[in-house]
């Protein structure tokens, strides 16, 4: 039986362990920050996924600076009464309660992409929208004509109505006649960050 003897000059393999220089460096990837795997529950991983992709596009890359995530509060049903309001004359009231309703779950139809951005000016006036309201503006409805966006043009936001006129043409439409029309031309940096699905004006 011959005996095996190991060479002096045999290299030893070395696995595992960090390279120096392996790997692509943080931020280099499609987000330009350092990524973080994190478990999230199963329901919320369609508006995660929907909301990721459109923020390595660069739509929500840049976001409003007065714009807030919304939290999960636990719901809160208040009492609904089956009678509507007159705007006109009055009526006798009624104590008939229809259901319980929970303004979280009216308001926020998908946590995960829903923002609420506060007012500044009054350009839309026409659309109930005043200075100082609180806009719930949704990240993953695919903006349409007739929709009232939030929209970032040449850096600057604003809040307009949408119009796409039959030959494509894409404009912006303040519900006040002392704001002029934004029409949205080559060259221009344009993107629509969100539509604006709910406002919440306080009269007191």
């Amino acid at each position: 039986m011959t005996k095996k003897t190991r060479s002096p000059h045999a290299l030893k393999l070395v696995r595992g362990g960090k390279r120096d220089g392996a790997g692509r460096p943080q931020g280099s990837g499609k987000y330009g920050e350092p990524t973080k795997a994190i478990r999230v529950p199963q329901s919320l991983v369609d508006g995660i996924q929907h909301l990721l992709a459109q923020y390595g596009q660069g739509r929500t890359h840049t976001s409003p600076p007065f714009a807030y995530k919304t939290q999960p509060y636990p719901p809160l049903h208040l009492p609904l009464y089956a009678n509507k309001v007159p705007a006109g004359f009055p009526s006798p009231a009624d104590d008939y309660m229809e259901a319980a309703l929970d303004l979280n779950e009216y308001v926020v139809k998908n946590p995960a992409s829903t923002f609420y951005v506060r007012v500044e000016g009054n350009s839309m006036l026409g659309a109930g929208i005043h200075p100082n309201d609180i806009l719930v503006v949704d990240l993953s409805l695919e903006p349409r004509d007739g929709h009232v966006v939030i929209a970032l043009v040449n850096g600057e936001f604003t809040v307009k109505r949408l119009q796409v006129a039959k030959n494509k043409q894409v404009s912006l439409h303040p519900e006040n006649d002392e704001y002029p029309i934004i029409t949205i031309k080559e060259g221009m940096d344009f993107r629509i960050w969100g539509v604006v699905t709910n406002v919440i004006h306080s009269f007191v």
